[in-house]
C-alpha cells in the first residue's frame, strides 16, 4: 500500500516574498510554541519561502499560523490526505456528540485548519485545482452533515426515527448540495447553496402532526450552526435560496410540492440549477428518489428546442464588441467580468440543457468533466477544450488567492498598482507575468463564449449598440443608454439583461423573449423620451416580476409606436398608476383594446355586461373591483396624454363611482331577495353627500353615502328568511357597504362612510323617509348637517323615492335661516376642523387655510342663505357655485376671479396629485421630474411658479371668508 508522502516533501512552488516576509517567519519561529516548526524547516527553503509569502500576502492565512504554529508542522509532517481525513473525522465526531456549543466550536476550529492546510497545498503546488476544489467541498459535506446531526439531535427528539444511533435513515429530511458545491467546485472562501426537501411520508414523519414546522426548525438549526459567527469565527456562509419560490415557500419543502412546482412552472435556468444537484445530508434514500423523479424535467428525451429558442433570444443579442479588445486588470471581475469563470459555465452549462436530454454522458456536473465530453461528443473543438480547460484552471487559481487574503467571497481583483503588485508576488509572479498570464486566459474565454452564439444579428438601435448577455455591461451599450436619457444605464442594463434570462414570471416562455428581443430598442427609446426613463424601466420590471406572461402586451407594444409611448409616460411619470400595473398586471389590457381611444362617456354600458357574465355572486364581486381598476387606471392613462382635461376628471370619477354604485347594488339587492324577499311596495335610494354629490370625486375618494327607504311600517319580507322593514333595509345597507368596502383578493371597490345619516352613529344605518325628513325639518339636527345636505344629490335607487328625497333636500336647503347664526356657525365649524387638520403645507390644498374646504364652505352657506331666490346655488359642483354667487352679487368680480382661480388650481393640484402619487404629496419626497409633471398637467411652465401660485391664493382666499363668512378664530 502506497502511503502518500508529506506536504513538506511534495512542495514546488511558493509566492514570492522579501524581507518582510522573512522577518516576519523568523519572529514566529522564535517563539516557544514554534519550536516543532522551527526544526521542521531547517534546510527547507521552500517551505520557508512558502510561510515567508503566507505572511505578506494573506493576513486571514497568517493570522491562523502565529495562532498555531504546532498545527503548520503537524500539516507539513504529515501528507495533506492524512491530515484532511483527520480534519473530517474530528467533525464527524461533533457531529455525532449532538453538543451544540462544543460542536459549533470544534466545527469553526476544524474549519480554520482546514483553510490553513488547503492554501498551504495550494500555495505549495502540492493540489491541483481540481483536488483544490474538492478538499473544499468535502469540508462542506462534512460540516452540513454534523450541524444536521446536531439540529436533529436538540429540534427531532420526538421524531420516530428507526435508528438514532444512524438518524439520517428513514429521516424523510434531506439536503441538497446545489451549484459549485453539488457540483465538488467550491471556491476557497464560498458560500454553500442548499435545498432542504421532506417526504412527510418517510418513516420518521409520517405520524407527526406538525412535519413542516419541525423539518424547517431543523434546518434553521443547521444554518445557524454552520453560518453564525463566534469568536471562533464561523463554518459556511449558507443560501437556501435556491427552492421553488422561496419569497413564498418554507426553507423545508415537502417533496411532492416541489415535484408539482418543477413539474407547471419550472424554468431552464432552474433546470441548470439542478444539474449540480446531490444528496449532501439527511435521508439519503428519500433524496435520491427525490432526484430521481426531477430527471424528466432536467434532462429532456430530445434535443430540447424550447431551450434552443430560449437561448436563442439571448443569443441574438451576444455582440462580440470590436475596439475593446483590451482588458483591464486593475479591479476586473474574475467570475463576472469579461472571459470570466461565469462565461465557461455558461459555455457548458447551455450545452447540456440542449443535448444531455439525448446524450447522457453531458449529464454530469464538473465542468471540466464535461468540457472533455462535449469534445468527445464532437460538440466543441479540441482547442476548445484545451483553452478553457487552461482558462477555467487560471481563473479559479487566482480566485482562491484574491479570497485568501482577507477570507471574503470576492473575485474582483485589487485596483490599485501598489495592491496588484503585491498580489501578483502572493501568486508567484511579477507584475508582468501576472498581467499576460492573465490576460491570455481571459482573451481565450471571450473568444469560445462569443463564437458558441455567433450568427445572430447585433442588436442595436438608431442610437446605438445595445447588448444585454452575459453578465458584464458593453461599454458602448452604457454610452448608448445614456443617450437615450437614462441616469443610471448601469442599472438599467442589468434589469434588461435579467428580462433575457427570465428572471420574471412574464418572461419566461422562449416566445416571451423572443419577442422582447424585437421590442427593446423600440421600447428603450420610447422609455428615453419619457419624462422619467429611469423610472419607467422600474416600473415595467415590477409589473413583469407579477404578471403571469407578457407576450400579447409586448406583440402590441412592439407594432405600436403611440402606445409604447403613451406607456412610457405611465410607467414613468405616474408612480400610482405603476403600482396598480404592479399590484394587477391585468389593469394593461386596457391599453391594448381597440377601442381605447374611443370609449363612449357611459361606462355602466361596458361595464355592466361584463358583470353580469358572471354568475357566482362572489365573483361578481371580485369581477367589479378589476374592472373598476382597470377603468381607473383607463382615466389617469388618458388624464396623463391630456385626452381627459384636468377639470373634468371630478366628473368622470363621480360618473364611473355611480355606474358600480348602480351595478353592486342591482346585483346586492338581488342577491339579498334570493333569501329574503323584497318589502312588498318598498323602495330604497342612496344620497350621494361631499364629493359624491358635488360631482368632484378624485382617483382615491371614499364615498360619504346615506341610505334611505320607505315602505308600510308593518310589512315583512316575503323570501324564506323574512325580515321586518327596518331590519330589512339596515341588513340590506351592511351588506351594500360589504360589497363596496371588503377587501378582496383584487382589493376593494370604494371606502364608504355613512356617518352623514340622520343622528350619524347614533342612528340606523338606514333611515326612513320620514325619519329623514323630520330629522332635518327639527331642531335636532345641526347647522353643520345642513351644510352637508346642501352638497347632497340622489346617485340610485328606485324613481320613485328618489323623486320625493330629491324634492325633500331642494325644500330643506330652502328653508329659510338667520344669516348671522350660519355665518357665525360655519366660521366656527372651520376654526373647528383646521384645529383637528391644520394642514400641512400649501400642497395640502384640502384642509390648509384658504384651501377646498373654505372654497366648499362659502357655497353651502351661501346655498343655505340664498337658495329660495337663486335654486341654482343648491346645484352643481363647487366651481359653478362659485360663478354662480359672483353673477348675483354675493361675491364681487375681482373676489369671483380670485375664487375661481384659487379653486381651478387647488382642486386641479388634488386630482392630479392623487391620479399619479400613491400617497400624499411631500415636497421633498417627489422627484423633479414629477414635479415638473404635475406642473404641466396644471398647465404651468414649472413647479416654482405653481407652488407659489398655491401659497398666493389661499392666502387670497382665507381673506374672503374672512368678509364674507367672518374670522376664523
Amino acid at each position: 500500500m502506497n502511503v502518500p508522502a508529506s506536504l513538506l516533501s511534495r512542495l514546488v512552488s511558493a509566492p514570492k516574498s522579501g524581507k518582510p516576509g522573512t522577518s516576519r517567519l523568523a519572529d514566529v519561529l522564535a517563539e516557544e510554541e514554534a519550536r516543532p516548526l522551527a526544526a521542521l524547516l531547517e534546510g527547507q527553503e521552500m517551505a520557508k519561502s512558502l510561510l515567508a509569502g503566507i505572511s505578506e500576502g494573506s493576513p486571514f492565512l497568517w493570522r491562523l499560523v502565529r495562532r498555531d504554529p504546532a498545527a503548520v508542522a503537524d500539516f507539513l509532517a504529515t501528507s495533506p490526505e492524512a491530515s484532511l481525513e483527520t480534519i473530517f473525522e474530528g467533525m464527524r465526531a461533533a457531529g455525532r456528540a449532538g453538543d451544540l456549543q462544543a460542536g459549533m466550536k470544534a466545527l469553526r476550529q476544524a474549519r480554520n485548519r482546514h483553510a490553513l492546510l488547503v492554501a498551504m497545498a495550494d500555495l505549495g503546488g502540492v493540489f491541483d485545482i481540481v483536488a483544490v476544489t474538492r478538499a473544499l467541498s468535502d469540508l462542506a459535506d462534512e460540516a452540513t452533515r454534523a450541524a444536521l446531526r446536531i439540529a436533529i439531535h436538540h429540534h427531532g427528539n420526538d421524531l420516530a426515527i428507526p435508528d438514532r444511533q444512524k438518524p439520517f435513515e428513514g429521516l424523510g429530511l434531506f439536503v441538497l448540495a446545489l451549484g459549485k458545491h453539488g457540483a465538488r467546485e467550491l471556491n476557497y472562501s464560498s458560500d454553500i447553496d442548499l435545498g432542504c426537501f421532506y417526504d412527510p411520508q418517510a418513516p420518521a414523519l409520517r405520524d407527526h402532526s406538525d412535519h413542516l414546522d419541525r423539518c424547517v426548525a431543523i434546518i434553521k438549526a443547521m444554518a445557524s450552526i454552520l453560518s453564525q459567527r463566534t469568536a471562533d469565527g464561523y463554518v459556511l456562509r449558507v443560501d437556501l435560496r435556491l427552492r421553488p419560490d422561496p419569497g413564498t415557500t418554507p426553507i423545508a419543502m415537502p417533496v411532492n410540492a416541489a415535484l408539482a412546482y418543477y413539474e407547471t412552472v419550472g424554468q431552464n435556468w432552474e433546470r441548470a440549477a439542478m444539474i449540480k444537484a446531490r444528496v449532501v445530508a439527511g435521508d439519503e434514500a428519500a433524496g435520491k428518489a427525490y432526484l430521481q423523479e426531477l430527471q424528466p424535467f432536467i434532462w429532456r428525451k430530445y434535443f430540447d428546442y424550447g431551450a434552443i429558442a430560449d437561448i436563442h433570444a439571448m443569443k441574438r443579442q451576444i455582440y462580440a464588441v470590436k475596439g475593446h479588445d483590451q482588458i483591464a486588470i486593475s479591479g476586473h471581475d474574475l467570475k463576472l467580468g469579461r472571459g470570466g469563470i461565469r462565461e465557461i459555465e455558461f459555455f457548458v452549462q447551455t450545452q447540456q440543457l440542449v443535448y444531455g436530454g439525448r446524450r447522457p454522458s453531458l449529464r454530469g456536473s464538473r465542468t471540466l468533466d464535461m468540457l472533455d465530453a462535449l469534445c468527445r461528443e464532437t460538440w466543441i473543438t479540441p482547442e476548445a477544450t484545451r483553452d478553457l480547460t487552461e482558462a477555467y484552471g487560471v481563473l479559479r487559481t487566482l480566485e482562491h488567492r484574491v479570497q485568501m487574503i482577507n477570507d471574503e467571497q470576492t473575485q474582483k481583483l485589487p485596483k490599485t498598482e501598489e495592491e496588484l503588485a503585491s498580489f501578483a508576488r502572493f501568486c508567484g509572479m511579477t507584475r508582468a507575468q501576472f498581467d499576460k498570464h492573465l490576460t491570455r486566459a481571459l482573451r481565450r474565454v471571450e473568444h469560445h463564449y462569443a463564437r458558441l452564439f455567433e450568427g445572430g444579428p447585433a442588436l442595436a438601435s438608431g442610437a446605438g449598440s445595445l447588448v444585454f448577455t452575459g453578465v458584464d455591461t458593453d461599454p458602448e451599450t452604457r454610452e448608448t443608454l445614456k443617450r437615450l436619457g437614462f441616469k443610471q444605464p448601469e442599472r438599467v442594463a442589468e434589469t434588461v439583461r435579467g428580462w433575457h434570462f427570465g428572471r420574471r414570471p412574464a418572461v419566461t416562455t422562449p416566445r416571451a423573449r423572443e419577442v422582447l428581443t424585437e421590442l427593446v430598442p423600440g421600447l428603450l427609446e420610447s422609455f428615453g423620451r419619457a419624462s422619467d426613463p429611469d423610472g419607467a424601466i422600474l416600473a415595467l420590471d415590477g409589473a413583469l416580476q407579477r404578471m403571469p406572461a407578457a407576450v400579447e402586451l409586448f406583440t402590441i407594444l412592439n407594432s405600436n409606436a403611440s402606445l409604447r409611448q403613451l406607456f412610457a409616460e405611465c410607467l414613468g411619470t405616474a408612480p400610482r398608476l405603476s403600482q396598480m400595473v404592479a399590484q394587477s398586471p391585468h389593469v394593461l389590457d386596457v391599453l391594448i383594446d381597440p377601442d381605447f381611444a374611443n370609449l363612449g362617456p357611459d361606462p355602466e354600458t361596458r361595464l355592466g355586461p361584463r358583470l353580469e357574465r358572471e354568475t357566482d355572486y362572489e365573483m361578481a364581486l371580485e369581477r367589479a373591483r378589476h374592472l373598476l381598476r382597470g377603468e381607473r387606471f383607463l382615466i389617469g392613462t388618458r388624464a396623463l396624454s391630456r385626452l381627459i382635461p384636468v377639470g373634468d376628471l371630478g366628473e368622470v370619477h363621480t360618473v364611473l363611482a355611480e355606474a358600480i354604485l348602480r351595478l353592486v347594488l342591482a346585483r346586492v339587492r338581488r342577491e339579498f331577495a334570493d333569501r329574503h324577499g323584497e318589502i312588498p311596495g318598498g323602495q330604497v335610494a342612496i344620497i350621494g353627500y361631499g364629493k359624491a354629490g358635488s360631482r368632484e370625486l378624485t382617483a382615491n375618494s371614499d364615498l360619504d353615502l346615506v341610505v334611505v327607504y320607505e315602505a308600510p311600517g308593518d310589512a315583512w319580507s316575503d323570501g324564506d328568511k323574512p325580515l321586518m322593514t327596518s331590519e330589512y333595509y339596515a341588513k340590506l345597507t351592511q351588506r351594500l357597504v360589504a360589497a363596496l368596502s371588503a377587501p378582496m383578493r383584487a382589493g376593494t371597490l370604494y371606502e364608504v362612510d355613512l356617518r352623514l345619516r340622520p343622528s350619524g352613529k347614533k342612528g340606523p344605518v338606514a333611515a326612513s323617509l320620514s325619519a329623514f325628513q323630520e330629522y332635518f325639518a327639527s331642531e335636532e339636527s345641526d347647522l353643520w348637517e345642513h351644510l352637508a345636505l346642501s352638497r347632497a344629490r340622489m346617485l340610485t335607487g328606485d324613481a320613485g323615492l328618489s323623486r320625493a328625497l330629491t324634492d325633500s333636500i331642494r325644500a330643506l336647503v330652502a328653508l329659510k335661516r338667520d344669516e348671522v347664526r350660519v355665518k357665525r356657525e360655519t366660521a366656527a365649524m372651520r376654526a373647528l376642523m383646521h384645529t383637528e387638520k391644520p394642514g400641512r403645507d400649501r400642497f395640502d390644498v384640502k384642509d390648509r387655510p384658504g384651501g377646498l374646504v373654505d372654497l366648499e364652505f362659502i357655497t353651502q352657506a351661501f346655498a343655505l342663505l340664498h337658495a329660495v331666490e337663486h335654486p341654482a346655488l343648491r346645484e352643481g359642483n363647487t366651481r359653478s357655485r362659485l360663478a354662480l354667487a359672483g353673477e348675483v352679487g354675493l361675491l364681487t368680480a375681482e373676489e369671483t376671479e380670485t375664487l375661481l382661480a384659487a379653486w381651478d388650481v387647488q382642486i386641479g393640484f388634488q386630482q392630479v396629485a392623487r391620479l399619479v402619487l400613491p400617497g400624499a404629496f411631500a415636497e421633498n419626497e417627489t422627484s423633479i421630474t414629477l414635479r415638473r409633471q404635475i406642473a404641466r398637467l396644471l398647465d404651468y411652465p414649472d413647479f416654482p411658479p405653481l407652488s407659489a401660485d398655491l401659497d398666493r391664493l389661499q392666502h387670497e382666499v382665507r381673506a374672503i371668508f374672512s368678509r364674507r363668512i367672518g374670522p376664523v378664530k
